[in-house]
């Protein structure tokens, strides 16, 4: 028996009309926001009900991880058209978040071209310029008019998306400089391409890391960066909405880290409860088993606080002092390095003016806290903990500022030895700064 195929009902099509038009009240940002809040068969129907330009732009705008959550509710033709619409390196990072399978059958489906640009760019390695560059660009002879290059720009058959910046090569694609589109337009038809090519040239290659290049469009200005190859011939541009990304990611890795965890790489409400616990685990389980330095020094110095139990009350407020300046060094000293102000030649002057940042507020806290604990307590109490507050705060400075330094050195993610571990280090060692200090003050009393 033939199935028959149901006809919607008249209310189901003015729900449908009435979502179409709710749609459109809304920006591409807001419809980026709420699309992954709603489960699979919403986000699906809605963007089906959205134009098709439209939906591209949105689809561009989510993240690769939203987006192959997006392409499990859609059909295959429908996919297809998405795919074959996004720049290249847009459908290269989609393809990463891909099982391999998966993105192997989508990739077979491609045209010949789109298919070629995005087996070029997968072949990178993963942290390099080349993986965001868009291959997608529009390239200039030195020796063409002003009036021809724009003659060319208009008759291209696929324009693309970002012309403001036009490389400019020679008859051998060799990269000699770049033309804003605003220079080219506002010049003289006959002035040669070659005099209007920018002062300042700047270029990377294709395996150059990615946040290098990334913060060079970021210090420079820049709206696009060219790439090129081995050979100095032009292969791609890197745009600035892609070097954003990267500098993002970048900086949700360093946030991530310095809290001792791992960084995510995908959105908050895209991991699950198993993820967020196993991100988190490793670097709990390292400083929980760093933490126990601070058990075996108050263990080794019992004595101490058996016969003078007052010093116990301050442990607390010593080891978060600490702790707490050598963090604030330490996350100064990474942000530093990671916007290319500070580098490791740099040691001896970073180390000696975070030493007197660290003097200065221990002497800060030492002439508040001091009296109030020798009111209290007894002066001989107070000038321990005056003492102590001055080294502590001197010696997690520079302990803070130091050790992202040697991180970078050997090649270590300086996030890694941040706050936390940092933290750990000057809570130890700020014990051992205390008792000493307190057996140099109290001397027989203390050891009974």
């Amino acid at each position: 028996m033939a199935t028959t195929i149901q006809p919607i009902s008249p209310a189901a099509v003015d729900e449908l009309a009435a979502l179409r038009l709710e749609l459109a009240d809304f920006s591409t940002v807001e419809l980026v926001e709420e699309l992954p809040r709603m489960d699979l068969a919403d986000q699906a129907l809605r963007f089906r009900l959205l134009p098709k330009d439209r939906a591209l732009v949105v689809f561009e705008e989510l993240d690769p991880v939203h987006q192959q959550e997006l392409i499990d509710g859609l059909k295959t033709d429908f996919v297809r058209e998405l795919l074959e619409s996004m720049e290249a390196d847009d459908r290269a990072k989609l393809f990463d978040e891909m099982p391999a399978k998966v993105a192997t059958r989508f990739q077979s489906q491609l045209s010949a071209a789109d298919r070629r640009q995005t087996a070029q760019l997968l072949g990178y390695d993963p942290e390099s310029a080349g993986r965001i560059m868009t291959p997608d660009y529009v390239s200039l002879r030195a020796s063409m008019t002003a009036a021809a290059a724009i003659e060319r720009i208009r008759h291209l058959r696929e324009r693309p998306r970002h012309l403001d910046v036009l490389p400019v090569t020679d008859g051998h694609r060799k990269l000699l400089g770049t033309v804003t589109l605003a220079d080219l337009v506002s010049a003289d038809p006959d002035t040669e391409v070659a005099d209007l090519i920018a002062s300042e040239h700047y270029q990377v290659s294709t395996d150059t890391d990615q946040e290098e290049a990334a913060r060079l469009i970021q210090e420079a200005n820049l709206n696009a960066l060219p790439v090129v190859d081995h050979e100095d011939r032009l292969v791609g541009l890197i745009t600035w909405d892609d070097a954003m990304e990267v500098l993002e990611a970048e900086d949700t890795e360093d946030v991530a880290r310095s809290a001792g965890a791992e960084p995510l790489d995908r959105p908050y409400l895209s991991a699950g409860v198993f993820m967020l616990a196993r991100k988190r685990a490793v670097w709990l389980l390292v400083l929980a088993v760093s933490a126990s330095l601070t058990v075996t020094v108050l263990n080794y110095y019992e004595t101490y606080l058996a016969n003078v139990t007052v010093l116990a009350v301050f442990i607390s407020l010593l080891t978060g002092t600490g702790g707490n300046s050598g963090s604030q060094a330490s996350v100064t000293i990474i942000r530093a390095m990671a916007v290319g102000e500070v580098r490791f030649s740099d040691a001896f002057r970073i180390t000696w003016r975070e030493s007197r940042v660290g003097f200065v507020l221990g002497t800060l806290l030492a002439l508040v806290g001091g009296p109030v604990v020798g009111f209290v307590y007894g002066w001989d109490i107070g000038l321990i903990i005056g003492i102590t507050l001055l080294v502590i705060c001197t010696w997690s400075t520079f302990v803070g500022s130091l050790l992202p330094l040697l991180a970078k050195k050997v090649g270590i993610d300086p996030a890694l030895v941040s706050a936390p571990m940092v933290s750990t280090l000057c809570d130890a060692t700020g014990l051992l700064i205390y008792f000493s200090v307190a057996a140099l003050v109290l001397g027989p009393a203390l050891t009974g």
